[in-house]
């Protein structure tokens, strides 16, 4: 029997009966006419839930692919920006350094002379006022701590420069150590002690890790988001401790652990020794817009977009393992050798 919505074929009825004899009778014909009639308002309805269901996945896609397109977008022209800018007193204070620590030296070896001119007890008098030893002693010290600054501007700036390293539309080589340095330096400020807050002890356990073919500034995106809700969990559990609490309990933590798991991938593991996360949410928390955060403090959209990325984008696997009162491990694991596009 066909199964008709609106006249248009859908389905077909197939029913066989060896064993009875006149088993389709009239009446139970019309039975199933009436039974294929609502099939057929149950298969219309089936069909339009799909595809609403698949209108609404694709939905959430296309939501999460353009806020990250326009956090990433946002961040890495700020970023770009803060280094380009950083960068031009840095290469005029170190252009003009070496120089000054030349011109001090060659200012010390003239005095040195003067003082055997005739007006010699007037200088020494003069030196003696001024604290020249005091100056001699110091002066390289100020030049090379200012020589120390500017290098460590420079290295700021790099790691700004590299955070933020705008994607192409094809995967390219990247260092995954030096995307996860670049995110601890810019949270870097969120790790430091504040009101009853004890630091927090970033543990690197580095292993010898190759070059892995990606979507850097998205995977940058990854770790500053797993990095940024460890921190964010250490400072929950610890909300209400004082500051003699804090430095009483064991150390607030994170550690963040590499390694090669075989010829063809890599793992990064950050852990945290915040509060730990229940097995209800564990099981929700890479759903698009789930946040267990108060109105206007999380949207739910950090840990969708960054699974996203890791699974859709680069073909690997992003898990979750916790343990209430102990800690968080989030665990990404990624292709090394570039793969097909999807």
């Amino acid at each position: 029997m066909p199964i008709l919505n609106q006249s248009k074929l859908i389905a077909i009825l197939y029913l066989e009966n060896n064993l009875t004899i006149g088993a389709f009778t009239e009446r139970r014909v019309e039975v199933l006419n009436l039974i294929c009639t609502q099939a057929a308002i149950s298969l219309e309805n089936a069909r339009l839930y799909r595809q609403a269901q698949t209108s609404l996945e694709e939905l959430q896609a296309s939501h999460m692919q353009l806020v990250q397109s326009e956090k990433m977008s946002a961040l890495g022209n700020l970023v770009a920006g803060i280094a380009h800018e950083i960068n031009n007193p840095i290469n005029f204070l170190k252009g003009n350094l070496k120089p000054a620590i030349n011109y001090s030296k060659d200012l010390l070896g003239v005095l040195d002379m003067v003082i055997e001119d005739e007006a010699r007890a007037d200088i020494l008098d003069e030196m003696e006022d001024i604290n020249v030893d005091f100056i001699r002693e110091d002066l390289p010290n100020l030049l090379n701590s200012m020589a120390f600054g500017i290098s460590r501007i420079h290295d700021i700036s790099n790691s700004l420069r590299t955070f933020s390293r705008a994607d192409k539309d094809y995967k390219t080589a990247f260092n995954v150590h030096e995307g996860l340095d670049s995110t601890l330096l810019i949270l870097k400020h969120r790790l430091q002690p504040k009101d009853a807050r004890a630091p927090i002890e970033v543990r690197k356990e580095y292993g010898d890790l190759p070059n892995i073919h990606c979507f850097a500034g998205q995977l940058n995106q990854v770790f500053m988001n797993l990095i940024a809700n460890a921190i964010e969990a250490i400072h929950e559990g610890s909300e209400h401790w004082t500051l003699a609490e804090a430095k009483a309990k064991s150390p607030s933590a994170i550690t963040i652990t590499t390694s090669q798991v075989d010829l063809d991938r890599v793992k990064i593991a950050i852990a945290d020794t915040g509060p730990g996360i229940t097995p209800n949410i564990q099981a929700r928390i890479f759903d698009h817009l789930f946040t267990t955060k108060p109105v206007g403090k999380g949207t739910g959209l950090g840990l969708a977009i960054s699974h996203t990325i890791v699974v859709k984008k680069h073909g690997g696997t992003l898990t979750v393992s916790s343990e209430v009162g102990k800690g968080t491990e989030f665990v990404v694991v990624l292709p090394i050798k570039k793969s097909a596009e999807k």
